[in-house]
Formats: structure tokens, sequence, C-alpha cells
């Protein structure tokens, strides 16, 4: 099987198994679920953040509005006696205004941080992302594990507006956000390897060769940003050997030098 190294830019992201047989389409498609399944867990775990230190999100007619505004108007949130953390919940109030600040108690705080920490973990590029094959599977069984420590501290479910429970239906909407931005649309996302972008309705040997055994930079970017850099011919790490192996030589050539001319003497 050959092996894909992803990258976005100059940024290594994930390894993928993959055949040369393989038809290009299903492969860009897993990738871009890949990449954009990671960012999605990455997204979930930064709210998550928030949920554990300040409760649920309001109702979106409330968010960033001050006390005195929210009675002023006479805006309640309806879901804070309906979404209570098991336990109960201490009151920390949440400085950006976005949640209702019904803090988790520790031990159910606790449970976020576990499943936060075991899913980051799974979709670390420092931890296994360039060591370990990435999977559909593994995105899942990340995101299933959020899943299920949100619902151990909420039995009964999110608002439907937190962003949290939004994103687990994939009802998310990022217009306006950062998160926009880095996310890749299916339709519009581009593969490319050694500076030729890799089409739809091939196979992978077309672009790879018949080696299955492999591994190879491939480049994913989105329609309309134009070819991605192509790899420098040799690593960084091994550029700063040769490097050094050509300092070395230098110094012993001087030392040479400077024996000659003393013999000569």
């Amino acid at each position: 099987m050959v092996i894909l190294q992803v990258k976005r830019g100059d940024e290594s992201l994930f390894l993928y198994e993959t055949s040369v047989a393989d038809k290009t389409d299903g492969v860009i498609r897993d990738l871009v679920a890949i990449y954009n399944g990671r960012l999605k867990v990455q997204r979930v775990c930064m709210e998550m953040e928030e949920l554990a230190e300040h409760g649920t999100m309001l109702p979106s007619e409330m968010i960033g509005l001050n006390d005195d505004q929210i009675e002023e108007l006479k805006l309640v949130d309806i879901w804070a006696d309906k979404c209570i953390p098991s336990g109960g919940f201490q009151f920390n109030k949440d400085p950006m205004t976005r949640r209702n600040g019904q803090q988790p108690k520790e031990h159910m705080q606790k449970v976020l941080e576990n499943a936060m920490n075991d899913a980051k973990a799974m979709i670390d590029k420092k931890n296994v992302g360039l060591k370990k094959l990435m999977t559909l599977k593994i995105i899942e069984e990340a995101l299933n594990i959020l899943r299920g420590a949100v619902m151990i501290v909420y039995p009964m479910q999110l608002p439907p507006h937190d962003s949290i429970r939004m994103e687990f239906t994939n009802t998310e909407d990022l217009t306006g956000t950062q998160a926009s931005k880095e996310v890749l649309e299916p339709s519009k996302a581009q593969l490319w390897f050694a500076g030729r972008q890799i089409l739809n309705g091939k196979t992978l040997s077309e672009y790879l060769g018949t080696n299955d055994k492999t591994k190879v930079v491939v480049k994913l970017n989105q329609l309309g940003e134009g070819p991605p850099g192509r790899e420098a011919v040799i690593s960084e790490q091994l550029r700063q050997q040769m490097m050094a192996d050509a300092y070395r030589r230098q110094e012993e050539l001087k030392t040479l030098k400077i024996k000659s001319l003393r013999l000569k003497e």
C-alpha cells in the first residue's frame, strides 16, 4: 500500500494509506473528510473548554448583552432550567457573554476534560498524526468520545442553539468565522502531487506510478488558491546536515593549508 503524507501549505497534517489502483475520486473525498473532521474535533474541544467553564450557550438574542440590557429587554434563557449539568452547577460568569455561567461541578468538569484530552491525542499530529495512519474511523471515534462525555454531563442534551450540539448534528453555521476559512469545501477541494493536480475520474497510478510500496507527499488546497508550492528537493534536516558537512570540510582544508605553510617554512 502507498502512504500519502498529506500537507496543507507547508504544514504536514497526517498519513493516509491507499493503493495506486484506487480511484482518485474516493481518495480525494476521504482526505477532505479527514481534514475537515480533524478541524471539527478541534472546534468541539475549544467549545467544550468553554462549556466546562461557563455552562451552556445563551440564545443568540442574548449573546453579547450585559445583565442590565437583558433585564431591560426582558429576555429569558428558557433553556437554563432545562439543561442543568449532572450534579448541579456553580455560577461562573462568562466574560465573553456567550454562555449562561452555570459551570458544571468539578467532577463533571473532569469528565469533559478527560474526553477532550483523549480526542485531541487521537488526531494530534505531534502524537500520532505523522506516526500512525489517520482514518475516518478515528475521526468518528474521537467525536463519539466527545459526544459521550457531553451526554454524561448533560443527559438532557444541550440547547439546540449550542454550537457543540450543532457540531454533533452537522448543522453548524461557520459563516463569517475564522473556522470557515480553514474548512475545505468538498466540491472545490483539490489534491496535488509534484506540481500536478490529481484529477477526479482517474486512478492514483496515473500520477504516482505503479509502485505500491512507497511514501509520497501530497497537498490539499482549494479552487482559486492556485498550485501549492513544490516540495523542496531535499529536506530541511538533510540541508542542515549538508551545510554542516561543508563547513567541517572547509575547516579541514584550512587546517591542511596552515600545516602545509608551516612545513614550507
